[in-house]
């Protein structure tokens, strides 16, 4: 099992710049570019919780010398291109906690592509450490408590309270430290290829829009509704997605999943019969339940032969022999987990073990081809499977 260092002092914490001016974030950079920092760390802080559509409203960003959070809202996306050639630069290193929102942000927002990533999340997985959030890590290895009454603050807002902008600061102040730590670990558990697979892996990650118009069928209880009762909820969600777009409110906070799907179940036809439905906002009920009602009325009037449908599965051969494969490849994966002290899902999840079941491979070649497959988990499983695919 990996040897985890036992805890240690927290770095020393560095001056904090809040930089709200477009000519001070030039000084900022101009000094920054002067250094040459060849490792940054980097986060940013949305507002899903608040807002309809997320963006980056908070910018935090450490060198080894002094850490800075920037305001986008304030300097504008000019005033940050000496930011995006500074995370896009292969020879600098940008350290993330749970790169994958970020990276897409990012990506959404500027048109960045980060390269050269370590993400701390990744790199306590593969070593096997269970508890890895990022409040989790630096408790573990720094004695660290970060505060979290600020995990859902709405960071849109202005102005910024002392304590929320010391609260956004703990998340790049000791990243640097902690893939110090990490990094050492990687390297003395033989795993930094590991790391290093899964790292370039991110360098691809963007933000991929996604279909506005079947947003409905990926609300939790959709399956149970029969098609009248989707075309109905597909309405709803439409209306209120419309609504929230409108009012820049994150969807929950308009009418929450869980009531469209009761009115898509009960069709309310009378004002008194949608404010019976529990969860509706009385809000919505005096001001809009007419725009609620016409969303019921046009789900009624969806012809039937247009009735919505889930997309259909893709369809395999039938073969009795599948689900044995699947728990033989199962048994090896637990196995392996087991002694690398590895969660199993990390190690290989199940969806990859049903892929490498499908495809029947005969050769590491053919286990490798499988998609998604990584090489450090061929080399840790590709024998042992192949053997139990034989028997």
């Amino acid at each position: 099992m990996p040897a985890h260092a036992p805890p240690t002092n927290a770095p020393a914490a560095h001056a904090l710049l809040y930089l709200d001016v477009g000519a001070r974030v030039g000084d900022f950079f101009t000094s920054l570019s002067n250094s040459r920092p060849t490792v940054v760390a980097v986060d940013t802080e949305g507002a899903s919780f608040h807002r309809f559509v997320d963006r980056i409203y908070l910018l935090q960003l450490s060198t080894r010398e002094q850490s800075a959070i920037i305001d986008p809202l304030a300097v504008g996306p000019g005033a940050l291109a000496p930011l995006g050639t500074l995370l896009q630069d292969p020879a600098v290193e940008v350290v993330f906690h749970d790169a994958d929102y970020d990276l897409r942000l990012l990506h959404q927002d500027y048109g960045w592509h980060v390269t050269t990533i370590f993400d701390t999340r990744i790199a306590a997985q593969l070593l096997g450490v269970r508890a890895f959030g990022l409040a989790a890590l630096l408790d573990q290895y720094f004695g660290v408590k970060l505060e979290k009454k600020f995990q859902r603050a709405d960071w849109s807002m202005r102005p910024l309270t002392p304590a929320m902008l010391d609260y956004a600061a703990q998340d790049t102040r000791y990243l640097l430290a902690l893939r110090e730590r990490l990094r050492a670990e990687l390297d003395a558990a033989g795993r930094w290829s590991w790391a290093a697979e899964e790292f370039a892996r991110l360098e691809g990650t963007r933000w991929d829009p996604e279909d506005s118009g079947l947003a409905f069928l990926r609300v939790k209880g959709a399956r149970d509704l029969t098609r009248r009762e989707l075309a109905v909820l597909g309405e709803l969600v439409r209306w209120r997605d419309a609504l929230a777009a409108e009012q820049d409110r994150a969807t929950f906070r308009v009418v929450g999943n869980e009531a469209l799907l009761e009115i898509a179940r009960r069709r309310p036809d009378t004002r008194e019969a949608l404010a019976s439905i529990h969860g509706m906002p009385r809000g919505i009920v005096d001001g809009r339940s007419d725009e609620v009602l016409a969303a019921v009325r046009r789900g009624h009037e969806v012809p039937e032969e247009s009735l919505p449908r889930f997309p259909r599965a893709p369809r395999w051969d039938r073969d009795p022999d599948f689900d044995d494969r699947v728990a033989r490849l199962k048994s090896v994966r637990d196995a392996a987990a087991v002694r690398l002290h590895l969660d199993p899902g990390v190690l290989c999840s199940r969806e990859r073990l049903e892929a490498i079941a499908r495809r029947r491979p005969a050769s590491f070649k053919e286990i490798e081809s499988v998609p998604d497959m990584r090489r450090w988990q061929v080399a840790e499983l590709g024998g042992p499977m192949l053997d139990v695919l034989k028997a």
